[in-house]
């Protein structure tokens, strides 16, 4: 017998966020970037009208959550906004490098603050220079800064670290500690620090980073682009420019139901927990 949206989501089969990639572009060139993205990459944008339609289309099939990722989103001048609409929809959040939030732009976020959207920021390392190397000139200099602004106008922050597989498996590292006790200091707390592997997808394919993920270790999460719907927010991979069709769902976005009925279709008989067996969420 066929569920819909609702109950996969509630008994576990599903995630109840769906994921969103605003755009591909940015204005850095991560080493391990799963989309190549980079300043002048085709930017792939989902405009403004079709975010809104998935939006409120998720929220009329029962999905929980909102999320949103690109390249980088604070790119698109008007994201404040359409963050402050979604908010008032379902919960938010949205992942950025941290580096644009400049007076202006905050102000623009203050709004945000009385709504259920939080800003999710990638921070690797607790020394500027190894953070650097992996991310890009004066990206750990911003990313501190920008912190404890965002947490001084009341919206939520999270921290994202992303680390190398084998050294996840280790445990706890004097690195590790010393990053705890400076997202700490910028007013995030343990609860909101994510840490994830590299995954072996985009550029880190080709820089020969990562841990493999196949479908089955990684949790379902319908997630849209531009090119399409896809799996999970890591299938959407660009690799020598080309997009990965590997974990494509349907070339079909709108609308959000025949997306959602072809992840329905593949999860159906999988068990609760079986999905993101490499701890990748």
């Amino acid at each position: 017998m066929s569920i819909g949206v609702a109950e996969a989501v509630a008994t576990g089969q599903m995630s109840g966020r769906v994921w969103m990639y605003s755009n591909y572009h940015c204005n850095l060139a991560c080493s391990y970037c799963l989309t190549e993205s980079a300043p002048k990459v085709p930017a792939r944008l989902l405009d403004a009208q079709r975010m809104r339609r998935v939006v409120h289309e998720a929220a009329e099939l029962g999905f929980t959550g909102i999320g949103i990722t690109g390249g980088e989103p604070f790119l698109l001048r008007e994201l404040p906004g359409l963050l402050a609409e979604f908010g008032q929809i379902l919960p938010v959040v949205v992942l950025t490098n941290a580096t644009l939030f400049s007076p202006g732009l905050l102000r623009r976020m203050a709004p945000l603050a009385e709504l259920p959207v939080r800003v999710q920021i990638s921070l690797d390392r607790p020394d500027p220079v190894a953070n650097d190397e992996m991310r890009g000139p004066e990206n750990f200099r911003n990313v501190v800064e920008a912190i404890p602004r965002l947490v001084e106008l009341g919206i939520g922050v999270r921290i994202a670290t992303t680390l190398e597989h084998d050294e996840i498996r280790r445990g706890p590292t004097d690195d590790h500690e010393r990053l705890c006790a400076l997202h700490r200091q910028l007013g995030v707390s343990d609860d909101d620090h994510v840490i994830r592997p590299i995954v072996a997808r985009g550029r880190a394919l080709s820089q020969g980073m990562g841990v493999t993920a196949t479908r089955d270790d990684l949790e379902p999460e319908l997630t849209i682009t531009n090119d399409g719907a896809f799996w999970n927010p890591f299938a959407p991979t660009v690799v020598d420019g080309r997009l990965d069709t590997d974990l494509l769902l349907t070339r079909t976005t709108t609308p959000l139901r025949t997306p959602a009925a072809a992840m329905l279709r593949l999860i159906s008989g999988r068990p609760a927990g079986t999905d993101s067996t490499l701890g990748i969420r």
